[in-house]
């Protein structure tokens, strides 16, 4: 079980790590972008932009992963999440390789930049966890829980969804291409309002269920874990609470492919 536990936390670092490059990366370099601060630049002169080297760079570090995503849960326990993670990955890879062909890399790297935000606090929250630092945990997790749900269910429908639904309409106009990438988006959005609905529910049973000024939202008991959340055929057999000396629940972290854990979060944007 240690080797477990051990293994999946240097899993959730190899991803800390990601996350934090590629959102430093796009940062810098959105910083000096125009579209960052007036996202009707993302349409001016659309399709004729040029591709930077620092675009390409970026679009194909964050696809090459998605892809090691998308092969990975394969491989990996099959969970109840398992159709909505397969969901999530297709839809993100899709959304990167049609905006790339399709030259609406502007507005690709504000959609990429923003995802990777709350990531980094996700798999912060979940090394805590195994590393058993409880207090580092949890403020981790509630500055997860705001900055997901202030960037995915705010930013991204008032600075995303304005710009590809109205702006781009109103500079470039009604193009085929228009409604298959907003159909994507739109689907991302969906994904987000669940998992953020989750993200709240399972929050709230962890603090009214734990005693006051301690409580676990990373490691909620398997009767309150989430719809999503893995169950194996072994697992399901298995009592509730586990045997002296012996802990089932992997100190439990590793519920779920995505952004629900244990009843909390499934893991990628």
């Amino acid at each position: 079980l240690s080797m477990i536990v051990f293994c999946v936390f240097f899993l959730c670092r190899w991803k800390f790590t990601f996350y934090l490059y590629t959102f430093s990366y796009g940062a810098r370099f959105l910083k000096k972008a125009p579209w960052l601060w007036d996202t009707r630049h993302c349409w001016y002169n659309y399709p004729y932009q040029s591709l930077t080297s620092d675009l390409h760079y970026y679009y194909v570090m964050e696809l090459a992963f998605y892809w090691s995503l998308m092969f990975s849960q394969f491989t990996d326990i099959k969970r109840k999440d398992f159709a909505i993670m397969f969901v999530h990955h297709l839809a993100t890879i899709a959304l990167m390789t049609f905006s790339y062909v399709n030259n609406m890399v502007r507005i690709g790297t504000l959609v990429m930049c923003l995802h990777d935000a709350s990531d980094i606090l996700l798999e912060a929250s979940k090394m805590a966890n195994y590393a058993k630092c409880q207090r580092l945990c949890d403020l981790l997790f509630v500055m997860f829980g705001l900055l997901f749900i202030s960037t995915r269910l705010g930013l991204y429908p008032i600075w995303i969804l304005n710009t590809t639904l109205i702006e781009s309409w109103e500079i470039v106009g009604p193009y085929p291409s228009w409604w298959v990438f907003n159909v994507l988006l739109l689907l991302l959005q969906l994904l987000h309002s669940f998992w953020s609905y989750l993200i709240i529910r399972i929050a709230c049973r962890a603090i009214a269920k734990g005693k006051a000024g301690k409580w676990n939202p990373l490691h909620v008991s398997k009767d309150d874990r989430s719809d999503i959340e893995s169950s194996s055929d072994e697992e399901d057999s298995t009592p509730a609470t586990p045997k002296s000396g012996h802990n089932n629940n992997t100190n439990g972290t590793n519920g779920t492919n995505g952004y629900l854990t244990s009843g909390v979060y499934s893991e990628e944007n």
